[in-house]
Parts: C-alpha cells; structure tokens; sequence
C-alpha cells in the first residue's frame, strides 16, 4: 500500500498545472499559426512553438492584394488593317477591269468606225498591190455619210474595199471582202470594148479612158481589160469598181454594179513590207 505525503502531493500537483498550461498553449499557438490565403493572424514561433527574444512583436502577414486589370474598349487597329487591304485588292482589281473594258471598247470603236488594218490575199491588185500586203483602211469618211443620211461616194481611183455577196457562182466563197479601185461614178456610162475601158458622163461626152489618162494608170502599168463586151449605166449610188491585173480579177466587170453602202472603206496606207510603204 502505498501512501503519498502532503509535501508529495503538492509537487505532483504542481507538475501536472504545469503540464497542462503547456499543453493549453500548445494548441493556442497550433491555432494561431498563419495559414497562407487566410489572412489569420501569427506569431514567429522558435523551435519551442513560441515568440523568440529577438522578435518579441508578433507580425501581421497581409496577402497582397489581386490585382484585375481592367478591360478598356480599345478596338484592336489589326482587323481594321486587313480590311482596308481587301478592300484597296478588290479596288485595284475593279480598277484594271474597268481599264481594260475600257480600252477594248475604244478598240472596238476605232475598228468598227475610224480605221482597220487588212492584208492582201490574191493578185488583182497587181502591179499596185502584191500578195500579203499590209494596208490601213480609212472608215471616217463612210461613218460620217452613215451618220448624216447620205451615201459615201469616193473619188474616181481610190482603192476601197467593199463587201460583196452572192460570188459562190463564180466559185468563190459566196460572201467576201475585195479590194479594187474605183473605175465608174453615179451616172457614168461604162463601156468595155476591144479591150479598152472607157467613161462616158456630161464632163465628157466623147468619153475617156481612166486606164490612160488618170494619176494611177501613169503610176502603174494597167492590163489590157478583157471579157465580154459591156455597155452599163450607173444609178445613184452605185459605183464601177475594177481590179487593176484585169485579166485576173473579179470585179464589176462579173458581178455588175456596187451600191455605195457595201462599201467599207478607203485605202490610205500601205504600211507592209517597209520598203515599199506608201500613201494613196
């Protein structure tokens, strides 16, 4: 049996307050402890769990404060630059397509109205004209008669070219494009005989023969006419139109007469071969 004396009773006494402060103060110091994001106050412990000599004042830690940055309307220049590129690409590009209608439409109005370039397939025109020749034909003169109501009439040895039809009976394509010169005005009388061409109108009753006293019979050297003989008036508006190699043409002397609307133009410029370029 064992007995425990006063004196023995007081120091177990003391020991155990001791123990249990202690105890207490760990888990004061276990709740105070900072735990990070939760703004709990804490004191900077030693390895005892307590304040240290040197730093007796417990700190305040504070997180630092999360800072949002602020979304401000500023509209990014980026979009704004790549459609002002599309839409400079899809004005250059409706810029060179209006530029190019454009000029295929005054090309088509030159052509059509004011001039055009031929070249000579055949040898009627000989000696004047040869094969391959490149030539320049003058249409102002026709579009103007066209726009006023009045019929193109050229001068007598102009060249011009005509658009005749109906030659698939002489065995040629039966619509065609020729080049001859002009031989017989409105009101001329045409008569082929022996061989010799001659006019006949009011300036000269007793006739002449173009061939012979005109700028281009002197020029060039123009066959003797053959065929049938032919005795023709001419009408208003109708016109004699000859090749100059008369023996190798097909010209009014076949078909008759043409009518000053198929015509097409006039013969100004022979511009091919170079060496032998020429104004008429």
């Amino acid at each position: 049996m064992v007995v425990l004396t006063p004196s023995c009773g007081q120091s177990i006494s003391w020991g155990f307050a001791v123990a249990f402060l202690k105890k207490i103060d760990v888990q004061i110091t276990k709740l105070q402890r900072y735990q990070p994001g939760s703004g709990i106050v804490t004191y900077c412990m030693d390895n005892d769990n307590r304040p240290t000599q040197s730093d007796p004042t417990p700190k305040v830690v504070v997180p630092p404060p999360q800072i949002t940055p602020m979304r401000t309307a500023v509209k990014d220049p980026e979009p704004k630059l790549v459609a002002e590129k599309e839409h400079s690409g899809v004005h250059d590009f409706l810029s060179t397509i209006g530029i190019l209608t454009l000029a295929l439409a005054i090309a088509l109005l030159l052509i059509g109205f004011v001039f055009r370039t031929y070249q000579v397939d055949g040898s009627s025109m000989e000696t004047t004209l040869q094969n391959s020749d490149k030539l320049i034909i003058w249409k102002v003169p026709r579009t103007w008669a066209r726009i006023t109501g009045h019929n193109y009439i050229p001068k007598r040895g102009d060249i011009i070219v005509f658009e005749e039809s109906g030659l698939s009976q002489y065995g040629q394509e039966d619509k065609k494009q020729l080049i001859k010169r002009v031989i017989g005005l409105p009101g001329d009388r045409i008569v082929v005989n022996d061989g010799v061409l001659t006019v006949y109108n009011k300036s000269n009753p007793a006739g002449f023969q173009p061939d012979k006293t005109l700028s281009y019979g002197a020029d060039h050297h123009i066959p003797t006419t053959t065929g049938n003989n032919i005795d023709v008036t001419l009408k208003a508006g109708e016109l004699y139109a000859c090749g100059d190699n008369r023996p190798d043409s097909l010209d009014s002397r076949t078909f008759g007469p043409i009518n000053a609307d198929q015509i097409i133009g006039r013969m100004v410029v022979r511009v091919f071969p170079l060496n032998k370029s020429e104004l008429f």
